[in-house]
């Protein structure tokens, strides 16, 4: 069967810049890993979607271009439309949200969560010169990272596409071996601050009910020496690969009691005080298990003592509501 040359080369370029991606992410040691991985997903994405744009519209090249409504000798608009150029005298073609509004009107559904963690790539492109230093939000931007890859390999195969994925590893190194901590504290600057919150408001936007499709795909990674192999405390199993959580790991996870935290909180802020708003807060805070762990010192008695530890991810929530010193 022949195939359209211009179709199958955006289909090559596009697996091409998405290894490209996956590989600069992977290097031990890379200064701009995470904007130079937004750069090339996002024109991975968008040659992936040109491509299945071209295929609806029978290969025809319009179908991608910009285009323009042509000049009347008399200078009026003409009805007959044609490319826009460049500088260049070459066709400029349609950008990833227009292509999207394209396939869209082709009745091709493209799932919202899919969007949703497309324009979050596209802003972490976008913002990138503002983020002076990347490692206080890597491990969001990897969680990010981690569904663009899995959404990539998705629609490859939902569109019939015949790329090969099985010559390639599409996989992202885990944080831990890009950095001794997996999650840091740090001093954000406003630019970046805003970056993460936009990146949460497309995460909570997210369709649960989807399962095909991720905004992010959040991971923890832990490490722990043992000289044998069941020391790692995994097994397979034909419906999924549990994983065996010890004590010492919810402590690691929950490092901080409630006195660590008002004592951190009058250092950290400069309007803190413990009055009904702050208690409500820590109320709602133990509603979220990801935030909070409570520990009863007799599990079989459900009158038993119980003791609460919160995650370091406590100062996320309390920074929107206290002023940083």
């Amino acid at each position: 069967m022949k195939i359209n040359k211009t179709y199958q080369s955006l289909l090559d370029k596009s697996m091409s810049s998405m290894l490209s991606a996956i590989e600069i992410y992977n290097k031990p040691d890379f200064k701009y890993r995470e904007e130079a991985f937004s750069i090339l997903a996002v024109n991975s994405w968008e040659l992936l979607f040109k491509a299945r744009l071209l295929k609806l519209n029978n290969y025809k090249m319009n179908s991608i271009y910009q285009m323009e409504f042509k000049k009347k000798k008399n200078g009026e608009k003409s009805k007959l439309q044609q490319p826009n150029f460049n500088r260049a005298g070459n066709p400029k073609t349609i950008s990833l949200g227009d292509t999207i509004k394209r396939l869209n009107h082709k009745k091709e559904q493209i799932s919202p969560n899919l969007i949703k963690s497309l324009f979050s790539l596209i802003e972490l492109r976008d913002n990138s010169i503002h983020f002076h230093n990347s490692k206080p939000i890597a491990k969001e931007i990897q969680e990010l990272g981690f569904a663009c890859v899995k959404n990539y390999m998705q629609i490859v195969q939902n569109w019939d596409t015949r790329l090969d994925l099985s010559k390639y590893n599409f996989y992202l190194m885990p944080l831990a071996y890009i950095s001794s901590a997996i999650s840091s504290e740090a001093i954000l600057t406003e630019e970046v601050k805003n970056y993460l919150n936009f990146l949460k408001k497309k995460v909570n936007e997210a369709d649960n009910q989807d399962v095909a499709f991720s905004v992010a795909i959040g991971i923890d990674i832990n490490f722990k020496k043992s000289s044998t192999i069941n020391g790692i405390g995994m097994r397979y199993d034909e419906k999924g690969v549990p994983v065996k959580i010890t004590e010492e790991d919810i402590t690691q996870r929950f490092p901080l009691l409630y006195k660590d935290v008002t004592s951190k909180a009058r250092k950290r802020y400069s309007n803190f005080k413990q009055t009904k708003d702050f208690y409500a807060i820590i109320k709602e805070i133990k509603e979220r298990n990801k935030l909070c762990h409570t520990r009863k010192f007799d599990p079989s008695n459900t009158k038993s003592i119980v003791k609460t530890f919160y995650s370091t991810n406590i100062w996320q929530v309390l920074d929107d509501h206290y002023t940083q010193k």
